[in-house]
Formats: C-alpha cells, sequence, structure tokens
C-alpha cells in the first residue's frame, strides 16, 4: 500500500511513507527526528559515588540528591490529596455499616489495575460484600454512564466507587443516587467546570493549585493513597482490633500500582517514580500477584531483570488488549487470579487478544496511510492536526493508531469510528505533541461551537471523543485551525534530545546495568538517549525484513557491539566500512543465560 523510499542530505536521514505521487517536493513531515543534545547540566550535590555522566543524566532531568531515595516513607501525606477527607469519611462509614458495594472500573490498564487493587485491598479490611463492573468498550461507552449505573445496581450494591473515572459523569452519578446508592468517585482525569453531585469526589486535579499534591498520579496511584488513608482512619477508630483482622500490608498491592502508573502515560514524577520503583522490587523479588506473574511469562520476560520500559511496552499492552478487543473482566480476572494456574490460563487468552490488537492495529494503520497519501495527492500538503476517520475501524485501536500516525507525522491526531451503540454518532481518540494541550483544544472547539461535540475529555496528549456523524466535516476544519493556532501555523520537526556521547569504556555491561537500574525510566522522565558515531562492520537485515542487526565499533573501543534498529528497512545506502551517526540506547540483551551490551538504534545517517 505504501512504499518506504529513502534519500539523505549532509545533517539527516529522509523517511518517505508515500504512494508514487510525483511530488515535486519533499513535504517538511518527511524529515527524520532532529537530533538535539541536552543541556551539559552537572549538579554537585549528586553524589560523587556516581559517574560524571550519570550525575549529567539526573541533572539535566531536574533530580537531586533527595530524589534518589525510592524509600515508601517519602511519598507525600495522603491527607494532602484534594478530596480525601470526605472520601474517607463516606467509605469508612459503609466499611463500618457493612455496606455492600460496587467498584466501576475503566476498561484499560490503569482502571484494572486499580479496580484489582480496590477489591484486594476493602476485602482485607473487612468489607465481605463487594463486587464490581467495566463497561464494555463497544456497549456502553466510557465510565460511569446510567445504563452502567443500572448494571451496578443489579448488585445491589449501597456504595458505588469509581476508580480511574467518574469526575465528569454527571448523569450516571445521579442515576446511580436515583437506584439508591450513594455515589464515591476516585479519579485523576481532568475535570469540567462543574463537579458531579457525588457524596465524595477524591481527584488530585480538582485542586486548580499548579502545586497541588498527586497531580501526576495514575487512577491506580490515586487508589493506593485512598487506602493508605483508609487503614490509617480504620486503625485509630480500633476497627482492626474489633474485627480480629490483621491490618492490610499495602506493599502487597504496590506490583499493580506500579503497572498501572507506567502503562496510563502518566508523568513519573518522583512521587510515581519512587510508586514505581518499589512495585519493580517487588516483582523481581518474586512477590508479584499471580496474574503479573503470569503477564510476564507469556511476555517472555525474566522478572529478574524487569525494568518500567517491560511494564510499558511488554506487560502493559497484554492487560489492555482485553479492553481494547474483548471484555476488561478477562484482565481484572487475571490480576485478582488465586492461583498460578488460573492467572496462565486468563494470560494466555489475554496474549492472545494482544495477537490479534496487532494485527488489527496494522490494517487500520495502513488504512490510515493511504488516506493521507490521498490528501497529499491531491493538495501536497497536510493540516497541521490531521482527522481521520472509517465507520469500519474498530474503536479499540484507535488510540494507539493515533499515537503511531501522530509520530510519524509528529502531528496532533484524531482517529474517528462510527459509534457501533449509536450509528448517528463518531467517537474516537486523540493523541498530541508537545506544545498542544489536546484537551484544551477540544473545551475551545466545544465552547465556540455548541453542540459540535457530543463529549469528550483527557489529558493535555490524549482524549478521548465523540460526535455527531454529521458534524464530522466541520470538526476537521475546526481541529485544523486550533491545532494551527497553537502551532503557530508552522510545522514543528520531532526531536531526538540526547545526552550526549559516550567514552568506549562506557559502552560495556556496567554502565548499561548502572543505566537500566538508575531510576524507573517513562513519561516526561525519559530513558537516557545517546548520539555518537561508529564504524559498521556488519550488517543483516532480520527474517521478517522490518528489523537490522548491526555489528558496530566506536573509535577507541577494543570490541565490536551488538546494535538492532527495529522497524526501519535496510537502508539502500547503507555498507559495510561505512562510518554512522546513531541516536541510540545503551540497553542489555539477556541471551541464554549470559548478558551483553547493546544499542537500541533510534536513528542512524550517514557521516
Amino acid at each position: 500500500m505504501f512504499q518506504v523510499l529513502r534519500t539523505k542530505n549532509q545533517h539527516c536521514t529522509l523517511d518517505l511513507i508515500v504512494l508514487w505521487l510525483g511530488l515535486s517536493s519533499l513535504p517538511p513531515f518527511f524529515m527524520k527526528k532532529l537530533i538535539q543534545r541536552r543541556p551539559q547540566i552537572e549538579d554537585t550535590h549528586l553524589p560523587a559515588a556516581l559517574s560524571p555522566k550519570l550525575r549529567q543524566i539526573l541533572a539535566s532531568r531536574g533530580v537531586g540528591a533527595d530524589e534518589l531515595d525510592f524509600g515508601l516513607q517519602k511519598l507525600p501525606n495522603y491527607k494532602q490529596l484534594a478530596g480525601m477527607e470526605g472520601a474517607l469519611d463516606l467509605l469508612s462509614q459503609h466499611v463500618q455499616a457493612g455496606s455492600s458495594m460496587v467498584v466501576v472500573a475503566d476498561f484499560d490498564a490503569d482502571g484494572a489495575t486499580s479496580c484489582a487493587l480496590m477489591l484486594r485491598m476493602l476485602k482485607k479490611m473487612g468489607v465481605a460484600d463487594i463486587s464490581y463492573v467495566v463497561p464494555d468498550r463497544q456497549k456502553h461507552g466510557y465510565g460511569l454512564t446510567p445504563v452502567v449505573a443500572e448494571l451496578a445496581a443489579d448488585t445491589q450494591a449501597q456504595l458505588l466507587i469509581t476508580v480511574d473515572n467518574g469526575v465528569a459523569a454527571h448523569a450516571g452519578v445521579e442515576a446511580a443516587q436515583a437506584l439508591g446508592m450513594q455515589v464515591l468517585v476516585t479519579d485523576h482525569h481532568l475535570p469540567g467546570e462543574d463537579l458531579p453531585a457525588a457524596e465524595a469526589i477524591l481527584n488530585p486535579n480538582i485542586d486548580p493549585s499548579p502545586d497541588a499534591v498527586g497531580k501526576s498520579l495514575a487512577g491506580v496511584g490515586v487508589a493506593f493513597f485512598l487506602m493508605i488513608g483508609l487503614r490509617a482512619q480504620l486503625r485509630d477508630l480500633g476497627w482492626f482490633q474489633q474485627q480480629q483482622i490483621p491490618e492490610p500490608n499495602l506493599a502487597e498491592v504496590l506490583d499493580l500500582v506500579a503497572l498501572g502508573t507506567v502503562a496510563d502515560l502518566v508523568p513519573l514524577d518522583y512521587s510515581n517514580r519512587i510508586l514505581v520503583a518499589q512495585g519493580l522490587m517487588r516483582m523481581r523479588q518474586g512477590y508479584a500477584c499471580f496474574g503479573i506473574q503470569a503477564l510476564i511469562g507469556v511476555a517472555n520476560k525474566n522478572s529478574d531483570f524487569l525494568v518500567s520500559t517491560d511494564l510499558g511496552f511488554q506487560i502493559g499492552p497484554r492487560l489492555n488488549a482485553a479492553g481494547r478487543m474483548e471484555d476488561m473482566r478477562h484482565g481484572i480476572d487475571c490480576l485478582l487470579a488465586d492461583s498460578i494456574d488460573s492467572a496462565n490460563e486468563y494470560a494466555a487468552y489475554l496474549d492472545r487478544c494482544n495477537r490479534e490488537r496487532r494485527a488489527v492495529e496494522t490494517d487500520i494503520q495502513e488504512d490510515a496511510f493511504a488516506q493521507l497519501s490521498q490528501t497529499l495527492a491531491e493538495t501536497e500538503d497536510l493540516p497541521l492536526g490531521l482527522c481521520l476517520y472509517d465507520d469500519n475501524w474498530h474503536p479499540g485501536v484507535l488510540g494507539i493508531v493515533a499515537s503511531r500516525i501522530k509520530a510519524e507525522f509528529h502531528r496532533p491526531t484524531v482517529i474517528l469510528t462510527q459509534d457501533s451503540v449509536n450509528p448517528d454518532n463518531l467517537k474516537g481518540s486523540a493523541r498530541s505533541i508537545a506544545g498542544v494541550h489536546i484537551r484544551d483544544v477540544l473545551v475551545e472547539i466545544d465552547n465556540q461551537q455548541p453542540g459540535l461535540l457530543n463529549q469528550f475529555g483527557g489529558h493535555a496528549m490524549a482524549a478521548g471523543l465523540s460526535l455527531p456523524a454529521e458534524h464530522l466535516e466541520a470538526f476537521k476544519q475546526a481541529f485544523a485551525d486550533k491545532v494551527d493556532a497553537c502551532l503557530g501555523g508552522t510545522w514543528q520537526a520531532d526531536v531526538i534530545l540526547t545526552d550526549g556521547d559516550l567514552e568506549a569504556d562506557e559502552l560495556g555491561i556496567h554502565f548499561a546495568e548502572q543505566l537500566r537500574y538508575l531510576s524507573p525510566w517513562g513519561q516526561q522522565f525519559p530513558e537516557p538517549v545517546f548520539d555518537g558515531r561508529f564504524r559498521l562492520l556488519q550488517h543483516r537485515a532480520l527474517s521478517d525484513g522490518l528489523h537490522q542487526k548491526l555489528l558496530v565499533q566506536v573509535e577507541g573501543g577494543h570490541y565490536p557491539l551488538d546494535a538492532i534498529c527495529f522497524n526501519t528497512p535496510m537502508p539502500e545506502w547503507l555498507a559495510e566500512g561505512d562510518d554512522l551517526q546513531l541516536a541510540y540506547r545503551l540497553d542489555i540483551n539477556y541471551f541464554r543465560g549470559q548478558a551483553s551490551p547493546q544499542l537500541i538504534v533510534l536513528q542512524m545517517s550517514e557521516t
């Protein structure tokens, strides 16, 4: 459907993903990412035991000596989270009254881990009657809607608790209350102008102060802090002695917190790095729940060497696949499994869902490229804000495809399909780039053209939305106009920020291990990337032709280094003996019990 062409100039390689359009000039968005080095900062307050390069890496990310301690005692006080007092009063009253409860979860990894955490901990705190409901993505849409409230009411619950959703669920909260339930909303998404009339709302983002505690927490992080507070409150009330039950150990659910936090792509600020580091430590020590152990197994990962990127790229997608392709109940039940055999069955199913997801995603991505190629054929240009639609696209993978298109063209992207419940509506996902707050864009569109959108919500980089099908063209234009205004009418090249080059003696297993375990890397706390000049000794395409295996050597190096370049067809100009400029991550390849350094090549060009 499309062909990859390559040409080069003195600065970078150009990637063209086009049909044979006969364009007379190269559109700027086909340029590969620009390489820029971070400012060379060295914080003299960081421990001298760290090498100068490690100190530079940490300092450039704003880390001081006080943020190298990942102990749980460094977490902020749970009382500082907005809405905590009301949430604890409501929840503790229902716990003491022996109320039946139902948790309403989101259908992604954050929602699944939040739900599993709440059920596990509330049961340990003496709640005997608790169940959960998770919406079906295609049948019910997102969050606590009136229909989902009816499903929750079928459980005969007296208290409904949302996790990772609810801050915009006005109609759902009203419906739940009309059905005889009180509602506790726990969420982390940005609120609208008005909050739903729930009995209590716990959400750090309802505090307008930019310095409010917990604003970067995922839904599972909010749930974790709520459980910290509930345990403390029940302890003060003498509850555990009265009921003759042990106080629960909240460390038991840190694996869930780590997985949900990384998978939801929330910023890894200091608090989130503590939570992820603690969860990873438990996983490496073999203390993960059966469900996560099973997911690690089907992903062919060794828990002894697990890092945050494994959660983000291997474990999280398999859990997410349940909500994307089928029913997130399979994912939640996997996390709640009480035996490894049961967990393995669920994990095998989730792995099959993930393979199906990848196939569907590839088909939709090719369709999207074809649409963009057609636009190029007609206009020789693309809008700065992309909006693509097809009524046959699977709704479960729209967010992933939007991310792929956004990354390829470095433009905010909306992907839409027909709403299976209401065919007169479209629904979809949006993903953005730095400089364009995607939710704010949707807010401005809604304010200026009321009725153009049905509903929307999300964050700076990601959002979900729905709109009447008849408004598609008007929305495309409005979206393109708003993005154009945000970017000043000029396309901005994507940039690979690097931490400079590495010396020959740093390109070894010792330094690679230091980097790997220095800190959890993730959203807004990026894994170190380096750039440098290497001599190409050997190269070959792997069996699928999409990945390249290289053998390179840095000037002054005593040993050649393995390198791998993913999702890059073999450039025609590449020849053994060439000098290459590489942007890369230094990683470790674990193979047959041996560990060796390996470069993960992000971009390569001739010098």
